[in-house]
């Protein structure tokens, strides 16, 4: 039944030098079920701060909650918001008191505060750093494509694209990834931005890939 239960993803995120891309599909399967195809994986869970999510989908759903309420808390009391690299360390501690019973999910946390971050977060509550960083079943195509194409000075633009490659590629080849692309792009003027759909259709044409 859990084997069942477990959905297969692809997300990822990406910093550059004064923004932060964050990246999902929306497909939602349930083992060779395709249960929805138009799911939500990239949240905003503050003005300077995103999740995406892959895993059990009320798992994961109940944490995003969690950390938008946790946030806007932090915010309203101190009049700031949380830091990004706190926010992952909070949803830290959260999965590792939950270790033995645990939340089934692989997060990726990213955000911009003085500089860009993107944190990945495991189900045990291990939370890592990096550049770039990818979760679900998808993610091994996805870092393929980051290996050979990213680089932290790269531009905006390009870095769109690059996302875009990256969860095609894990389309093309991973059956539990599908569907249409949302993207989100956090800096420190705007905050958490979504890209309009029609231009990221625009760009999948131009790129000469498939959806």
């Amino acid at each position: 039944m859990e084997n069942n239960m477990r959905t297969g993803t692809t997300t990822v995120g990406i910093t550059l030098k004064d923004c932060v891309i964050m990246a999902t599909e929306r497909r939602v399967t349930m083992d060779h079920f395709i249960a929805h195809k138009n799911g939500k994986k990239l949240h905003q869970i503050d003005t300077y701060a995103a999740m995406t999510i892959a895993g059990l989908v009320g798992d994961a759903q109940v944490l995003v909650r969690y950390m938008s309420a946790e946030l806007e808390l932090f915010r309203l009391q101190k009049r700031i918001s949380m830091p990004i690299e706190a926010a992952a360390t909070l949803l830290s501690n959260i999965l590792n008191q939950s270790k033995f019973y645990p939340y089934m999910v692989q997060i990726l946390v990213g955000g911009f505060d003085e500089s860009p971050h993107i944190f990945s977060v495991d189900a045990a509550g291990g939370s890592v750093e990096d550049i770039y960083a990818s979760t679900g079943s998808g993610s091994p195509f996805v870092y393929g494509v980051l290996e050979n194409g990213y680089t932290k000075n790269m531009s905006l633009d390009d870095g769109i694209n690059l996302v875009i490659k990256g969860i095609s590629a894990a389309k093309a080849r991973d059956s539990a990834s599908g569907g249409m692309i949302d993207i989100g792009i956090i800096n420190k003027k705007d905050g958490f931005v979504a890209v309009p759909e029609e231009e990221i259709l625009k760009r999948v044409k131009n790129l000469n890939l498939t959806l």
